[in-house]
């Protein structure tokens, strides 16, 4: 099988059965994704495929062939923390880390939804130009990500000041 993970092209056997956790994580030694329920409600496997969040326990790796896949050692560049990665610590987003990973990467592909005005559940206009994002909409944005250890007014403040610092055309869109 062939995938482009974190920019890497990478070629593997491997049975087609695989999860795309397992492979990223037992074939490829992609240990930063972690395999939590293994049943897709915690969150901890979430990845990024072109750009979208997944949970990579409910995922088969051979449906993925050919596409991007960015896991969290992907997200920095240059030896450098990724800005969401930064908020993190500097928010205390993260105690044990378990599920920071997928926090992540679930947290980035939330933010590409928002760009392309995607609403959620809670948005108050389905039919607006943009999302209003408030707390309320990002906590239910990120409801499909536990954290064991409650760290989620750090999360959420991590995640506010990421999307303030966007660019001009995303921040507008972003701004409650």
């Amino acid at each position: 099988m062939n995938f482009t993970i974190n920019g890497q092209s990478v070629e593997v056997e491997a049975d087609i059965r695989s999860s795309l956790l397992d492979l990223l994580r037992n074939s490829l030694g992609f240990t930063g994704t972690k395999k939590g329920c293994d049943q897709g409600a915690c969150g901890a496997c979430t990845v990024l495929v072109d750009g979208e969040r997944i949970n990579s326990c409910l995922a088969l790796a051979v449906q993925y062939q050919g596409r991007s896949i960015t896991t969290v050692e992907g997200l920095g560049s240059d030896g450098n923390l990724h800005p969401l990665q930064q908020a993190f610590v500097d928010h205390d987003g993260f105690q044990c880390g378990y599920c920071t990973p997928g926090q992540l990467c679930s947290a980035i592909g939330m933010a590409r939804e928002i760009e392309r005005n995607i609403p959620s559940v809670v948005t108050a206009d389905f039919m607006a130009v943009s999302v209003t994002v408030d707390e309320r909409e990002l906590r239910e944005r990120m409801s499909g990500n536990l954290c064991r250890c409650g760290a989620y007014n750090g999360i959420i403040e991590a995640i506010s000041e990421t999307l303030e610092k966007m660019p001009a055309s995303t921040q507008e869109r972003a701004r409650a």
